[in-house]
Formats: structure tokens, C-alpha cells, sequence
């Protein structure tokens, strides 16, 4: 565990936050101290091939559990357990036990110096995997190694878990002394020659012939056999190349951010996967990886690939020039590495998977599984022979952690996964509006038309509430969208309830009835389960409060599946950034309210405002599937005078989309709320 300089610990401590929400987990981050496994329904072991996990190791063997093969190659941490500890005995043994005979003669020739540990070629996880209950890889390489080494338990094929951090991209490269027109190239871990630094530095020559703006970082503790500053000096290339050591997480992360191309690549490898290719990929950046192991899994389209071999430098080389002159590839890659980490790849869906898992081995029903989604070049039904087998997704649920570390869309694409809504006519609701109320419509036209368009709809035998209902599209959820039962609610005094009736130009009738209540305090006046969809439009920026209340109450009476459309002005929007560059509030409505008259309602202002990517956390830490996401006019006013605005975003690499006046989303009830008190809303 930290703080531990080892990746697998960064891994073991973001896995136990999610797997003690699960489970009655206890941690042993060093030799445990009166370990008794019979206090545990299983063990699960965390194993590299590092002096770190020798404690991992003996009571894996010792204690047997399912065992997490972070890499299909021991060898190193087999010479530490034996040749470090003076105990030549024993490596010759290890090596015999291993790979017979022939082994034994190897390793009799290292104990005599005539040779070193042959670590490729002797894998040492033999003796590990016959004693393991069960076995979890991050790739499928390592679960076909764990076979051919003659494992034949079950088997989990459970993707390496992906933070998904935020980071000020532009303080960093303000730091680091960069400008907008600098290209950043990143390679990040310890600085080892296997990490074809030789290669990339190479390469990365000849790009600054064409680019001299370019401009490279090396993140990590350098190998002290790797002469790696000299090799800069050797190519010229010290006004364009940092070392910048070994930094704290949060610095590492920062880093990757201020980035524009992350180089992960290896070779050899022994199946390990990386932990800053996936912070990497989490903040959207542009990777290349070697074609090798378990990088050639990864889907084509999140990552660049390079083959190992007598052109690879020549192909590091010209897939960095193509993203350096065309930088709307890079970010498209990165937005795409970016959604497949967040779909496969979450924190919580990992524990999920693992949880799964544990059980199945804890319980004797050992039903192996592989998860879907880890493309490879081989056909799936070749991959997954006994005791590999695959299993359905599970639903993927919300988690509990601080709001960067979950999920976000990418910004550039607004999410829509149901069919384009029909359009709808303005004169739907026009024809039941005083004139008074066909002047506001006016002006809210767009709005109005559109959060009809994207509300479900309904027929005879579906149920709706309209909450903060004004009765001005109200008459259309019956009229034009279906729904046989139609109510409202509104703000007031608990248990009052008003009976609405309205006729349209045409003569037609519509009724209803309006609850009154206080969304944030008052417990709904419907039961559980009772409604298709709820609407709550121009409403949650009003509450003082606890929004969460109303959102928990919101699930407790939809339906299974129901839908829920949300509607809000939006904090992030074009109109926002130009105001608060120019020196203005940018808030879409920052007023205080004058006292009215007696006896005259007062209008309620607006107490918070929000940004696309907190809809998307309130409908997740709610319990809802994100169905629609996507920003538009609020008002009947075009904006041609914030072009500029787009354009600085732009320059600077920042998403330009969802910058509308107003958010539109619809959710789908998949569960029970999952967050009450999320961090990222409540101090």
C-alpha cells in the first residue's frame, strides 16, 4: 500500500476504498501480524514482480486465496526470496520446480556467475498459481501465460482499474514555462530502457527538426544504468528534453495533463498493465503503446500502436508528427480513450467485477469470466476456452468518491442514446396561454419546444409530474405527448392541492391537480413507484438546500426504468465565460428579488447554478442512466458576438461544446439513489 513507490500500491489502495463498500474488507499492507485466514471468507493477494510483494507471496503460498497476477513473470521477485537472502539452495530448487531439468542446469550456471537470472525465459509462477484458489488478470496475455504454466483454476479477466482525475492542464504548462503553440510529448513511470526511452528520444529528434516548439517531459526515477541524461546531451537535445524525477501523485497527474501525446511504450514486457496509461487516457490525452502484451488488446481507435521491431522508431517518429499537425486527431483519440476508460474501466465497475468474482471462488460455485469489451486480435470464442469463460456486464453503478473521480462525457460529444424526438409545434402549448403568457413564451420558446421534444412519450395507460407546473406546457403532455395521467406540483404550503382547468383556442379542455409542497423538506405526496417520467425543468436552481432530497424523492416515485428531465440554466455557457472574462457576473440570474406587494407571491432566485458535467454526477449519484446530455438556447436570442469566446477555447485546447444557455438531460431510473451527501455538491 502507499507509500509504497510502487504503481500496484497506488492500485491496492483506489480497489480497497470501492471493495470495502462491498465488503467486510480488511487491509494487510505489510507482513501481517497475526494473520488468521480463518477469520476471512477468502484472501485476495496483490502480486508483482518486485521485493515489495515478497510478504504477498509466502502467505499467498501459505494461505492460499485468489491471487491478482499484476505480471505472468516472478523471476525477479524470485532471485530476492532466495539469491538476495544468501539462499542459492533455494533459487536452484525454484528454477527446477519451474522448468525442470533444464531449468536446474540454467540456474546452476548463474549460481557459478557464468550467467545472470534469465528473467524472460523462466516465468517462477508455478508453484503461485497451484496454490491459488483462483486467479484475476487485468489482460488476457497474462491469463493465457497463468495456462501455459499449467493453471487451470478459475480465471478472471477484470480490466485494470482507470482513474479518472481532473488537473489544471494550463497552470502546469504555465509552470513548466510552455505556450499555447508548445506541443507537449510525455513519457511517464520509471525511466528504464525497456520503456524504449532510446527509441522515443530518438525519434522524438527528428519531430523537432519539423517542430522546434515541440517539447518533451520524463516523469519518474531514473535507472541508474540508464545513462539517459547523456543520451539527451548526445542528441542535442537539452533546450527540448526535461527530467523532471520521481514527483508525488498529484504531481504526476498534473503532468499527464499539461500533456498532449503520452508515450507508454515497453518492450519486453511480461503483461503488466499500466497505471499512468490509465490516468493518461482518464484526462482524454492522445497515447501511443507498444504493440505488445496486453496493449494489443486495447480497442484501435483509444490508442496509437507500434510494432517492436527495425521501423519502430521510424513509426513513433510519424505518428508523432501526424498528431503535432493534426491536433483535432489527438484530442478525438484522447475524448475516445477517454469514454472507453469511464465505460470499462471505473473504480466502482472493477469492484463490481471483483466482488463478483470473490464470491463465486469464496462459495465453491467457481464460474470463471472474462468481461466483454477487451478487443484483441484473436477471435473471442479462441480466447475464452475452459476454465476462461465470459459472463454479462453488470449494471455499471455510481460511486461514492470525490467528483474527479467519476465518470464525465466528454464534452464534445453530448450523450444521446435513444431516437431523435419528433418536433414539436410551437402552437401545442401557444393555444392554452393567456396573452399575458404567450408574451413570456415569447421568449422561451426554444426551451419550451425543446423539453417537449426530448420528454418521453407516453399513451394512455402513463402517468407524468410536471414539478414547479406554471400549466405552460402542461396541457401538452396530455394533448400532444399522450400521457393519460397528468399532475403538477408546486412550491407552498404542505397538503394544499389546486384543481386547474384550462380550455385552448380551439376549444379543447384540460385538467389537473397541483400539489404544494416544499421540494427540500416535505416527503411527496405519491407513492412509491408512481409515475413514467418526472419532469423537473427550471427548478433545481432555485433550491436552497439539500437538492439531493429532492432527487432522492424523485427516484422513490418513478417507476423501474422511468425517466426523469431535467432542465437548468448553465453555469458554463459561452455567455458565462465572456462575462466573467469581461468583468462581469456570470451567473444567468444573480439578482436579489424586490419586496412585493402584500399579499403578492415573490418570484424564488436563483440559489446555484450548474455546469453540464455536475447534471451528469446528480443524475448518477441519484441512481439514473444518463440518456441525453446536451445544452441549447434558453432564450429566443442568437449569440454571434461570443465567437471569440470559442476561439480562445479553442487556442487553448478547451471543449467549446455544451456551452449553451441552457442544460437539457434525461435520466433513467437503473436503481436506488447511490450517493446521498456527494462530496462534490456538499461541504
Amino acid at each position: 500500500m502507499p507509500p509504497s513507490k510502487s504503481g500496484i500500491a497506488d492500485y491496492s489502495a483506489a480497489l480497497a476504498e470501492e471493495l470495502s463498500k462491498r465488503t467486510d474488507l480488511t487491509v494487510f499492507g505489510e507482513e501481517p501480524k497475526g494473520f488468521d485466514p480463518a477469520r476471512f471468507d477468502i484472501s485476495l493477494y496483490q502480486l508483482g514482480n518486485n521485493p515489495y510483494h515478497s510478504f504477498v507471496y509466502e502467505n499467498a503460498v501459505r494461505h492460499p486465496g485468489v491471487v491478482v497476477m499484476h505480471e505472468s513473470n516472478l523471476h525477479h521477485l524470485m532471485t530476492d526470496l532466495t539469491i538476495r537472502r544468501g539462499d542459492w539452495d533455494a533459487y536452484v530448487e525454484e528454477c527446477a520446480f519451474n522448468g525442470g531439468q533444464e531449468a536446474r542446469e540454467f540456474a546452476l550456471r548463474v549460481r557459478n556467475l557464468e550467467i545472470g537470472p534469465d528473467y524472460d525465459g523462466l516465468p517462477m509462477t508455478r508453484r503461485i498459481l497451484q496454490a491459488s484458489k483462483g486467479v484475476v488478470a487485468h489482460s488476457r496475455f497474462v491469463a493465457r501465460e497463468c495456462q501455459d504454466q499449467g493453471y487451470e483454476g478459475p480465471t478472471a479477466v477484470i480490466p485494470h482499474g482507470a482513474w479518472i482525475p481532473t488537473a489544471d492542464r494550463h497552470a502546469t504548462r504555465h509552470l513548466l514555462g510552455l505556450e499555447d503553440q508548445h506541443t507537449l510529448v510525455g513519457a511517464f513511470g520509471f525511466i528504464k530502457p525497456y520503456k524504449r526511452i532510446a527509441e522515443s528520444l530518438r525519434a522524438f529528434r527528428r519531430l523537432v527538426r519539423l517542430e522546434p516548439n515541440a517539447r518533451m517531459i520524463l516523469v519518474g526515477e531514473p535507472h541508474p544504468e540508464f545513462p539517459v541524461e547523456q543520451l539527451i546531451r548526445t542528441l542535442g537535445l537539452r533546450e527540448h528534453v526535461r527530467i523532471l524525477g520521481f514527483v508525488p501523485i498529484e504531481k504526476f497527474v498534473e503532468y499527464i495533463a499539461a500533456c498532449d501525446i503520452i508515450l507508454n511504450l515497453r518492450f519486453p514486457t511480461v503483461g503488466e498493465t499500466s497505471g499512468s496509461l490509465t490516468r493518461a487516457m482518464g484526462l482524454g490525452r492522445a497515447v501511443m503503446v507498444s504493440d505488445v502484451g496486453s496493449f494489443s488488446e486495447l480497442p484501435d481507435d483509444i490508442c496509437l500502436k507500434v510494432p517492436v521491431g527495425i521501423h519502430e522508431e521510424d513509426l513513433i517518429f510519424e505518428y508523432l508528427n501526424t498528431m503535432v499537425m493534426r491536433p483535432d486527431l489527438a484530442l478525438a483519440m484522447g475524448a475516445r480513450a477517454k469514454n472507453w476508460v469511464e465505460t470499462e474501466c471505473r473504480w466502482d465497475v472493477v469492484a463490481d467485477k471483483y466482488t463478483d468474482f470473490l464470491d463465486q471462488v469464496a462459495t465453491g460455485r467457481s464460474t470463471s469470466f472474462a468481461p466483454v469489451g477487451l478487443s484483441s486480435e484473436e477471435p473471442v470464442e479462441a480466447l475464452m476456452t475452459d476454465p476462461v469463460t465470459e459472463i454479462e456486464e453488470p449494471v455499471l453503478p455510481a460511486d461514492e468518491a470525490p467528483l474527479q473521480n467519476e465518470a464525465f462525457v466528454e464534452p464534445g460529444n453530448p450523450v444521446t442514446t435513444e431516437p431523435e424526438p419528433e418536433p414539436i409545434d410551437p402552437i401545442v402549448f401557444e393555444s392554452w396561454l393567456s396573452e399575458e403568457g404567450k408574451s413570456y413564451a415569447a421568449h422561451h420558446k426554444s426551451r419550451f419546444v425543446h423539453t417537449l421534444e426530448l420528454t418521453p412519450p407516453g399513451d394512455a395507460s402513463k402517468s407524468i409530474l410536471e414539478m414547479g407546473a406554471y400549466m405552460q406546457i402542461t396541457p401538452a403532455l396530455q394533448h400532444e405527448l399522450g400521457y393519460g395521467y397528468v399532475r403538477g406540483c408546486y412550491y407552498g404550503p404542505e397538503g394544499r392541492i389546486d384543481h386547474k382547468s384550462l380550455v385552448s383556442d380551439s376549444g379543447e379542455t384540460f385538467e389537473c391537480d397541483v400539489d404544494h409542497f416544499d421540494a427540500e423538506k416535505h416527503v411527496y405526496p405519491y407513492a412509491d413507484e408512481s409515475f413514467d417520467t418526472v419532469m423537473c425543468c427550471e427548478l433545481i436552481e432555485h433550491l436552497f438546500e439539500d437538492p439531493m432530497f429532492m432527487m432522492s424523492e424523485i427516484n422513490r416515485i418513478l417507476k423501474p426504468g422511468g425517466h426523469l428531465v431535467l432542465t437548468t440554466p448553465n453555469a458554463g455557457s459561452l455567455r458565462a465565460v465572456s462575462a466573467i472574462l469581461l468583468g462581469y457576473h456570470p451567473a444567468f440570474f444573480p439578482a436579489y428579488i424586490r419586496p412585493r406587494k402584500e399579499g403578492e407571491e415573490a418570484e424564488a432566485r436563483h440559489n446555484r447554478e450548474y455546469v453540464p458535467m455536475e447534471i451528469q454526477h446528480l443524475l448518477t449519484d441519484s441512481g439514473f442512466e444518463l440518456i441525453t446530455l446536451e445544452t441549447g438556447e434558453f432564450l429566443e436570442e442568437p449569440h454571434p458576438e461570443l465567437g471569440w469566446v470559442t476561439h480562445m477555447l479553442q487556442r487553448y485546447k478547451l471543449s467549446h461544446n455544451l456551452r449553451g444557455d441552457g442544460i437539457y438531460a434525461v435520466g433513467r431510473k437503473a436503481g436506488p439513489i447511490r450517493n446521498r451527501w456527494p462530496s462534490w455538491l456538499y461541504s
